[in-house]
C-alpha cells in the first residue's frame, strides 16, 4: 500500500460503477449486474478485474464494440442443455442469465449446462461459480479470451488466459473455489503491475526470441504486436510441466468454441462486422445438483473436512498457515468491506474522467 491510494465503500464504488454503464445507455438492471460483477471482484481481493476494467468497458461501448442492449438468441434448448448467441452484447449480463438458466435446469434435472457465442468479457469468471454454490451446487465457468499464451515450445500468443473456474460450497462460512487463469499471470495481472510500475516477476512472459521481459508497459505493447506471451501454468517448455496449462487452455477454448461453433484463437482479436470492430468471445457454465447425488449436508461436511485436513497438514518452515482456494478471498472480502476499496492514482484518474464526461456530479470523491 503507498501514501497514492484512497479507499472508497464498496456501494458507493457499485452504485458508481452502475451509474457508468447506465449513462452510457446500458439498461438499469443490466447496468446493475455488470456494477455488482466488478465490485464483488474488487472486494475479493482481485483488483485486475473491477473497477480497473470499468474504463476499459467505457471505451469500449463509446467505440461501438458491445452493444448496450443486450439481445440474447437462444440456438437449442434442451432439458439440460441450451447453446445461445449473445449477439455482442454485456459479457457480464449474458453469462450472469446463462448460469441462472443452468442452475434452474439442474433443479430440476441434476445437470443444466449453457454454451454461449458471440459475448464479450464477463469479468471474473469465479462470479458465476458462486452463482451456483449459493443454490447448494457445485458451479463450472469457462471462457476463451484475446490470445495471449503461446503452445508449449512455442512464442506466438494462439489461446487467451483462458480461465478453468470451479467451485463448491462447504459447511464453513466460505466455499471451496479455484478461480484462474491458465497462464501464471493473466493480462489484467499484469495491467495491475503497469499500472503500480512495477516489475513483472521473471519467468512468466516469453518474447518471440524465446527470452523473458519483466517491464510491464513493455509486454502489454508486445502482447498486442504478438511479439510477447504469456507463459502458461508449469512455465517455458516441459521441464516443469507447462504443457499441463496449455492443455487445460485448450480444453477451455474447446468448450468455449468448438461447443459453441464460435470465435477462436486469433479471431478474438478482434473481427470486422459491417465495418464495427467486434470483440467476440464464447462461454460455457456448467451447475451440478448436489442434492441429486446426496443430502447437500454430508456434501458439505466433507468437503469442510478434507479443506480443514489440507489447512491443518504440517507446514513448511517458517510458513505459519496454508490457505485452500476461496479462503484469501474470504480473508479480503471481509476486509474490504469495512475498509473499502483501493485506489492507485491511475485508477482515480479513470473515475474523474468517466465522471465528468457522464455528468455524475453527485458522486463526491476525495481526490
Amino acid at each position: 500500500m503507498t501514501d497514492d491510494l484512497v479507499f472508497i465503500d464498496a456501494n458507493t464504488l457499485e452504485s458508481f460503477m452502475k451509474d457508468v454503464f447506465k449513462g452510457l445507455g446500458v439498461p438499469e438492471q443490466d447496468a446493475a449486474i455488470v456494477a455488482n460483477v466488478l465490485v464483488t471482484s474488487d472486494l475479493r481481493g482481485i483488483d485486475s478485474h473491477g473497477i480497473q476494467r470499468c474504463k476499459m468497458y467505457y471505451d469500449r461501448i463509446k467505440e461501438g464494440i458491445y452493444e448496450v442492449n443486450t439481445k440474447i438468441d437462444v440456438i437449442n434448448d434442451g432439458p439440460t442443455t441450451a447453446l445461445w448467441d449473445g449477439n455482442c452484447g454485456m459479457g457480464h449480463v449474458i453469462a450472469y442469465k446463462a448460469m441462472k438458466t443452468a442452475i434452474e435446469k439442474a433443479k430440476k434435472y441434476g445437470l443444466g449446462s449453457v454454451a454461449v457465442r458471440n459475448s464479450t468479457h464477463f469479468g471474473i469468471a469465479g462470479y458465476y461459480s458462486l452463482m451456483a454454490i449459493k443454490e447448494g451446487m457445485i458451479g463450472l465457468a469457462v471462457t476463451n479470451a484475446r490470445p495471449s499464451m503461446p503452445p508449449t515450445f512455442g512464442v506466438e500468443p494462439m489461446l487467451g488466459t483462458n480461465p478453468l473456474t470451479v467451485g463448491t460450497p462447504t459447511d464453513e462460512g466460505f466455499p471451496f473455489l479455484i478461480d484462474c487463469a491458465t497462464t501464471i499471470v493473466q493480462r489484467g495481472k499484469v495491467e495491475v503491475y503497469d499500472r503500480l510500475k512495477k516489475a513483472l516477476p521473471d519467468g512468466v512472459v516469453i518474447t518471440e526470441d524465446g527470452k523473458t521481459e519483466t517491464n510491464a508497459t513493455k509486454v502489454l505493447e508486445d502482447l498486442g504486436k504478438g511479439k510477447a506471451a504469456l507463459l502458461p501454468l508449469g512455465g517455458k517448455g516441459e521441464d516443469t510441466s507447462g504443457y499441463k496449462g496449455y492443455g487445460y487452455a485448450t480444453l477451455v477454448e474447446l468448450l468455449s468454441a468448438a461447443l459453441t461453433d464460435g470465435i477462436y484463437l486469433k479471431d478474438t482479436i478482434g473481427i470486422v462486422e459491417k465495418g464495427q470492430k467486434r470483440l467476440k468471445v464464447g462461454h460455457f457454465f456448467l451447475a451440478i445438483n448436489i442434492e441429486s447425488f446426496l443430502p447437500l449436508s454430508n456434501f458439505e461436511k466433507t468437503a469442510g473436512n478434507i479443506l480443514r485436513g489440507l489447512r491443518n497438514s504440517k507446514k513448511e518452515p517458517g510458513q505459519d498457515k496454508i490457505y485452500t482456494a476461496g479462503e484469501k478471498e474470504y480473508i479480503a472480502e471481509n476486509a474490504r468491506n469495512k475498509s473499502g476499496i483501493p485506489l492507485n492514482k491511475s485508477l482515480q484518474e479513470d473515475i474523474k474522467i468517466m465522471k465528468k464526461e457522464l455528468h455524475l456530479d453527485k458522486y463526491k470523491f476525495n481526490f
